[in-house]
């Protein structure tokens, strides 16, 4: 009785790594699942190399990679023995010690999983999904739960195998992860592609080069003083509440500041901070979905 994928229309281009965002219950798992022939749509049309799915699914998987939200591997099989275990789903993988160099799991090899980091094991499930030298690799979330360093490694890994000449459709929670890795950007929500672009380009379309933060004394009266921003600094939106702050996103931080303070003044709004920082993907993911939580 829900519609998780709402009439999208999506592509990935050769070499190129796209980025799906969306919050909670935004429908990027099932977008994935489908594409990655796990879920049937109730219709529309999926081509991969041209062909189309379902007829040529074996085909098409022989030439994909795919690294699932959430994935469980017999934790007694060594690092080893579960890349060849993969290995002899394909015709022509690549050579298991290939993957365990490129994976830098060179001195774990021999360690059975339930032993390793989590790091660790996320680098094996990296590699699984790479054994068939796949052409195009879905990554569901590579990095959740891992510590920075771990993520880290998981980023310059996947900028290589992206520098490899491989396809990559990736989700992920981290707006980070995102700008570093994605060519390109599609935001979902409601089973919709709501947004599409480069990261700089959809940061400039929506949000403005730079976000002025204004920290007040009190948080009384907030909302008015910023009808009176929109109003007088001729805005073409009205500045974000946020506790005892207002966010003013613009491409002229410095002349808009300086009004910003004086109508404050004006006003009778005792100003606590100043800062300027540049927009961000994530300024422009709350500005689209809404900055209230939810999970569905």
């Amino acid at each position: 009785d829900k519609t998780a994928v709402d009439n999208i229309s999506i592509h990935l281009n050769e070499g190129e790594c796209l980025a799906l965002l969306g919050p909670n219950g935004a429908g990027k798992t099932t977008l994935c699942e489908i594409l990655e022939g796990l879920r049937t749509p109730d219709s529309g049309v999926i081509k991969i190399f041209g062909l189309s799915l379902p007829e040529h699914r074996d085909t098409i998987l022989q030439k994909v990679g795919v690294q699932l939200q959430e994935t469980n591997l017999y934790g007694r099989f060594t690092v080893k023995e579960t890349l060849e275990l993969f290995s002899s789903f394909y015709d022509s993988p690549k050579p298991v010690e290939e993957v365990i160099k490129l994976m830098q799991l060179e001195s774990k090899e021999n360690e059975i999983l339930k032993n390793l980091s989590g790091g660790q094991r996320q680098r094996v499930y990296l590699g699984s999904s790479l054994i068939n030298a796949p052409k195009l690799l879905f990554l569901d979330e590579p990095t959740t739960g891992l510590d920075p360093q771990s993520r880290r490694q998981i980023w310059d890994i996947i900028a290589d195998i992206k520098n490899q000449g491989h396809s990559i459709l990736l989700t992920t929670h981290y707006m980070e992860e995102a700008e570093v890795l994605a060519d390109r950007i599609a935001i979902q929500d409601h089973g919709q592609i709501i947004t599409e672009g480069k990261p700089n380009q959809l940061i400039n379309d929506h949000i403005g080069k730079e976000i002025i933060r204004l920290t007040f004394e009190n948080k009384t009266d907030l909302d008015l003083l910023a009808d009176a921003y929109q109003s007088e600094l001729n805005l073409t939106e009205k500045p974000v509440i946020l506790e005892n702050c207002l966010e003013i996103p613009t491409d002229e931080a410095s002349s808009i500041s300086i009004k910003a303070m004086e109508i404050a003044t004006k006003k009778a709004f005792k100003i606590s901070g100043l800062a300027i920082r540049k927009g961000s993907l994530e300024d422009v993911f709350l500005k689209l979905t809404g900055r209230s939580i939810r999970d569905a």
